[in-house]
């Protein structure tokens, strides 16, 4: 049996609970997108790791192996996360334009 007993707090649960998509695209685009987004920055850290190791191929010089790897170790990677989907209720506010500009809900996953 549920330990909710009134109808205002299943309301306030369900608004703080239930989770909506506010990416700008189709719900159902994720299973696609996620798995595209990752193997996109995993293949620009693998050309950029390349590029940076170019100078260190052929015969074996110290000094370029050195230049090389200080080229690859000083480099930023690049990154790509998920967001979480936006409460129902913050959802909601935007629609009636509670919410203030620092509020706003669009995002970039890429960092």
């Amino acid at each position: 049996m549920s330990r909710i007993k009134d109808p205002q707090e299943k309301k306030r649960l369900s608004l703080a609970r239930d989770r909506r998509n506010t990416y700008g695209e189709n719900d159902k685009a994720s299973r696609k997108n996620v798995p595209r987004a990752q193997r996109r920055v995993n293949r620009a850290n693998r050309r950029a790791d390349s590029v940076a190791l170019e100078g260190a191929r052929g015969a074996l010089d110290l000094d370029l192996a050195v230049r090389a790897e200080q080229r690859l170790v000083g480099r930023r990677r690049k990154v790509w996360r998920k967001w979480p989907d936006q409460p129902l209720g913050t959802v909601l506010a935007a629609r009636r334009g509670e919410l203030r500009e620092d509020q706003h809900l669009s995002r970039s996953p890429y960092r």
